[in-house]
C-alpha cells in the first residue's frame, strides 16, 4: 500500500540560493519495527529552524505558494557545503496516528494509536519512524499536547541529568524565558536543584519569577556581571547552558563562575580548582564564540545535543525521563503556541517573518492535515 501527501524539503545551492517548499511524495508501507504516522501536529523548534533557513536572509526572500527562495551569506553557503544540492526533509518531533506498522511486535503494538515521536521528518502529511522513537499517549492527551513531547522536556530533563552525571549541584542557564527554560524552571523547583536563569529583558523575569524561579537576572542590566557572580557564590552553580553560542556570554557566565569560587580562596595564578563548565547547545547567535580569559585554568566549554547525551546516559535513565514527561505533560512539559499554520501557510511571509525570529512566546505549530 502506498499513502501520497506532500512533504517539506530544504534544499542549499552552491551559489547561496535556499529554497524551502512543499513537495508532492509518497510513502511506502513501513516494514520491520518502522510505523507510518498521519502527522496532526509538530512544532518549529529553533533546532528545526537551524535546517530550514540557518542564516539566510528570509526577510528578502521571494515567497510564493508553497515555497520560499532567499539568499544565504556566503560564509555560510561554504560552512554548508556539504548539503549543496540535497533536498533535505525538515521537522524532529511530532504527534499523530499510527495508520501502518511493520510486522515487528513493537510496531503492531502501536497500530491505530496517538503517538509522539521523532522521525525528523515530520513536516509533513505522513511521517516514518521507528517504533523505538514512537510512544504511544493517553487518549485524554491532544496532538496539540503531545507534538512537542520530546525535543525541549528531554533536554530540559537532560540538562539535570548532566548536572547529575558530572557531579555538579546547580545550574545556570541563558536565554531562559524560553518554553524549554519555562521546564526548566518547573523542574529545579519540583527536585530542588538551584538554578540562576539568565534573561533579556523586564518581562521575561517577570515571566520566570512568576513560575516561581528564584534567581532571574537580566543581562542588559548595568549591574549584571555583580548579580551574576553573587548569585552563582550563593547557588554554587557551576554548571551553565547556553543557547546563544556567538558573542561573549559563556565567557562572561565562566568569569563569574570563577569570581565567585575564588572568594575566600588562596590565591593561585592557575586560578580557582573549582570545576567550571559551560555547554553551548545552540546557535541563537551564529557569529564566533569570544573567549575572554579571565577564568583561570579549571574550566571546559563544550557542545551538548540531546541524542548524544542520551546514548551516553543509557536506557535506564532515557527510560526514567520519558516516564517523567509522560506522567506530567500538560503540566511541567506543557508547551504554548502563538499561532496554528497548515504546511502551505509555514512558508507566507508573516509566518517566516515570526516564526524565525525566534522570539519568546511566538512559538509555532504546524497541523499538516488541518
Amino acid at each position: 500500500m502506498t499513502f501520497t501527501g506532500q512533504q517539506l524539503t530544504t534544499q542549499l545551492d552552491a551559489d547561496g540560493t535556499l529554497t524551502v517548499q512543499l513537495n508532492d511524495h509518497s510513502w511506502d508501507a513501513p516494514t520491520g519495527t518502522q510505523v507510518l504516522i498521519k502527522v496532526e501536529a509538530t512544532p518549529i523548534n529553533p533546532s528545526d529552524l537551524g535546517l530550514l533557513f540557518a542564516s539566510a536572509d528570509t526577510d528578502n526572500a521571494v515567497y510564493t505558494p508553497g515555497k520560499v527562495v532567499a539568499k544565504m551569506p556566503d560564509g555560510a553557503t561554504r560552512a554548508f557545503k556539504a548539503r549543496h544540492g540535497m533536498a533535505m526533509p525538515a521537522g524532529n518531533e511530532a504527534a499523530g496516528i499510527v495508520v501502518a506498522a511493520g510486522d515487528a511486535p513493537a510496531a503492531q503494538a502501536l497500530m491505530g494509536k496517538r503517538v509522539a515521536c521523532v522521525p525528523g521528518t515530520a513536516y509533513a502529511t505522513y511521517a516514518i519512524a521507528d517504533a523505538s522513537m514512537a510512544f504511544a499517549v493517553d487518549d485524554s492527551v491532544t496532538a496539540e499536547q503531545a507534538a512537542s513531547s520530546f525535543v525541549n522536556p528531554m533536554t530540559a530533563l537532560g540538562f539535570t541529568e548532566t548536572m547529575k552525571l558530572e557531579g555538579f549541584t546547580g545550574i545556570v542557564h541563558a536565554a531562559a524565558a524560553s518554553n524549554l527554560g519555562q521546564m526548566l524552571v518547573k523542574i529545579c523547583l519540583e527536585d530542588n536543584i538551584p538554578l540562576v536563569n539568565i534573561v533579556r529583558s523586564e518581562a521575561q523575569v517577570k515571566l520566570l519569577k512568576d513560575l516561581g524561579a528564584t534567581h532571574v537576572l537580566n543581562m542588559t542590566d548595568a549591574d549584571f556581571m555583580p548579580k551574576l557572580i553573587d548569585a552563582i557564590a550563593e547557588t554554587k552553580a557551576m554548571l551553565g547552558f547556553d543557547p546563544i553560542g556567538g558573542g561573549t556570554l559563556a565567557s562572561q557566565i565562566l568569569t563569574a563562575m570563577e569570581a565567585a569560587a575564588s572568594r575566600g580562596a588562596v590565591f593561585s595564578r592557575y586560578g580557582s580548582s573549582e570545576p567550571k563548565k559551560v555547554c553551548i547547545y545552540g546557535g541563537l547567535d551564529i557569529g564566533p564564540t569570544i573567549l575572554n580569559r579571565a577564568f583561570g585554568l579549571t574550566w571546559d566549554l563544550a557542545g551538548w545535543l540531546l541524542t548524544p547525551f542520551m546514548m551516553k546516559a543509557g536506557h535506564e535513565v532515557v527510560g526514567r525521563m520519558r516516564a517523567r514527561v509522560m506522567k506530567d505533560l500538560t503540566t511541567t512539559f506543557a508547551s504554548h503556541y502563538k499561532a496554528h499554520v497548515t504546511l502551505e501557510e509555514m512558508l507566507t511571509k508573516p509566518a517566516v517573518s515570526e516564526y524565525n525570529a525566534r522570539r519568546t512566546g511566538e512559538k509555532y505549530l504546524v497541523t499538516p492535515n488541518g
